[in-house]
């Protein structure tokens, strides 16, 4: 009896690849689209379970929508909010693949009678040490995801299937052509699905109209008062166009304090740090080295990432220390640990360190 597998299908190419590759090698594939950021959004809409819905008929496998818009909103929406009106620039996708890609919809594989989940991400999935899974990058350079994966624990990843890990993106599509698959064209969005416009003020706004600070000054790290600001939630680190002031010199936003709802500028030189501290930090192995490790740390999904020294510390936290000065390093971005292409594990910027 051949293995039965859940597939989360959002419409797209990756997804629907996925599910036809998990289907040629002879699983028992069930596809599940994820309602999640409702009818507005580019992806998870009812349009792309539309989408999902062909790809499934034409692989002959079950189809299935799941509503998740309040989940959703609760979980992923609500915090991306409340993020940007504390004075930093969230992750959303994250906390997507973390509670739903790996959580719910896990859940519902268990009710179907699947002991597993894939999906259509760009990363890797190897056996490691002592039985323990090892998460590795993707193999095109271009498209891998596994900065997005780090949160995920040893149970998550031992029930995780990334079809995709070894391909290249004209592959994928190279496959979807040869299997005349619906999605084979189709265009995949860059931003947030929450957030097709990229106009993050107004989401915040719509969903914590009761909380928004208000204006606030605009100064320079010298302490010098440039203008006023309608809102921090409307900016963040290393912003440079956009600020509503003038100056003889590019300025930058350096920091954000909300608690002062405040924002700071300065020149680019202003945004080199050290170091970082971290927190909620997450190790892949599933515990916590006993020393400080060597590592390349990315500090954010298109950074080539840089040589630090990586120190665990108590209750969660850690502390990175650049080998040299890094540019813009961000509140509430992810700091995620490589050796190599293997992932050590990854955690939350809480603040930059000088």
């Amino acid at each position: 009896m051949s293995e039965r597998i859940v597939v989360g299908m959002s419409g797209g190419v990756d997804s629907s690849v996925a599910a036809a590759l998990l289907v040629e090698q002879g699983f028992e594939v069930v596809g599940v689209t994820m309602h999640l950021a409702g009818d507005g959004s580019r992806c998870c809409s009812l349009d792309d379970a539309d989408d999902a819905r062909r790809v499934a008929e034409s692989l002959g496998i079950r189809f299935y929508v799941a509503n998740y818009t309040e989940r959703f909103r609760r979980e992923v929406m609500e915090p991306f909010a409340d993020a940007y009106l504390a004075g930093r620039t969230p992750i959303p996708c994250v906390a997507c693949n973390r509670r739903f890609k790996f959580h719910h919809l896990l859940e519902r594989a268990r009710a179907f009678g699947a002991h597993r989940v894939a999906t259509g991400h760009y990363a890797r999935i190897r056996p490691g040490a002592g039985g323990r899974c090892q998460l590795e990058r993707g193999s095109d350079p271009g498209k891998d995801q596994s900065y997005f994966l780090f949160d995920l624990g040893q149970e998550q990843l031992g029930r995780a299937s990334f079809p995709l890990g070894g391909l290249r993106k004209d592959e994928v599509r190279a496959h979807a052509r040869r299997l005349g698959l619906a999605t084979a064209d189709k265009p995949e969005s860059q931003e947030i699905c929450f957030v097709p416009d990229g106009d993050y003020a107004a989401v915040v706004e719509s969903l914590r109209a009761d909380s928004l600070p208000g204006e606030g000054e605009i100064v320079h790290e010298n302490g010098r008062r440039l203008g006023r600001h309608r809102g921090i939630h409307r900016f963040t680190v290393g912003q440079r166009r956009g600020l509503g002031i003038s100056a003889g010199s590019p300025l930058y936003v350096t920091r954000l304090e909300a608690s002062a709802n405040r924002v700071v500028v300065g020149e680019a030189d202003d945004l080199l740090v050290g170091g970082a501290e971290l927190e909620a930090v997450s190790w892949v192995a599933g515990e916590v080295p006993e020393e400080a490790l060597e590592a390349r740390v990315q500090v954010r999904y298109r950074h080539e990432g840089e040589p630090a020294c990586v120190e665990p510390g108590r209750h969660g936290g850690a502390r990175i220390r650049f080998h040299r000065p890094v540019r813009t390093v961000t509140p509430g971005q992810a700091a995620v640990f490589y050796d190599g292409d293997r992932v050590l594990g990854g955690g939350w910027i809480a603040a930059p360190l000088s």
